[in-house]
C-alpha cells in the first residue's frame, strides 16, 4: 500500500512527537516545542494560514511537515518541521512530503522557502538533503545555537506565476 499525504489531526499528535524523537536528530527540548506547536496549530494556527501535513501509510502516521508564512514578509514561507520515521528513511518519503509543501506554497503564491537547521556534523544528512533539493544556504549564523553549533538557513525561490496577457 502506498503513503498518502493528508492534514494533520489532534490524534496524530503523539504519533508525530514518536517519530520526531526517534529520528534521533532533535533535542528534547525541540520535542517539547513541538508539541506546543502542534497544539497551537489545532487551537489558531490553522486559521492563520499555517499547514501541517501528516504522511500516512496503512492507517498509521509515518512522517509529517509543518510550514508557515513568515510574518511581516512578502510571500515568504518557512518550513519549520519535516521529518520521517527513521526506519523508513531513505526511501523518497521526505522528498515526498517536501515537494507537496513546495507545491502547496507555490500554489498560495508563496515566492521563497526557508528551512533552518544546525550546522553540527549530525547535521550533514539533512544539509545534503536540502541541498540535493536545490535549496542553498542563504546564510550562515555562526554560534547561533550553542558555542559551536551554527544556525544555517536554506532558501529556495519559487518562480512567480505568469499573468495572462
Amino acid at each position: 500500500m502506498s503513503a498518502m499525504i493528508r492534514p494533520t489531526v489532534p490524534a496524530d499528535t503523539p504519533d508525530l512527537l514518536t517519530i520526531a524523537r526517534e529520528t534521533d536528530v532533535f533535542k528534547p527540548l525541540e520535542i517539547i516545542a513541538l508539541e506546543e506547536v502542534l497544539d497551537d496549530y489545532h487551537a489558531k494556527n490553522r486559521i492563520q494560514g499555517h499547514r501541517s501535513v501528516t504522511l500516512e501509510q496503512e492507517g498509521r502516521p509515518i512522517g509529517f511537515a509543518y510550514y508557515a508564512p513568515a510574518a511581516m514578509t512578502d510571500r515568504t514561507w518557512y518550513l519549520y518541521w519535516i521529518a520521517v520515521a527513521k526506519t523508513i528513511q531513505a526511501r523518497g518519503l521526505g522528498s515526498h512530503l517536501l515537494h507537496w509543501a513546495e507545491d502547496e506554497i507555490a500554489v498560495l503564491s508563496g515566492r521563497l522557502l526557508l528551512i533552518e537547521t544546525s550546522g553540527l556534523p549530525h547535521y550533514e544528512p539533512t544539509r545534503r538533503f536540502y541541498a540535493k533539493h536545490g535549496y542553498h544556504v542563504a546564510c550562515r549564523l555562526a554560534d547561533y545555537y550553542a558555542d559551536g553549533d551554527d544556525l544555517v538557513v536554506f532558501g529556495k525561490r519559487f518562480p512567480l506565476p505568469s499573468r495572462p496577457s
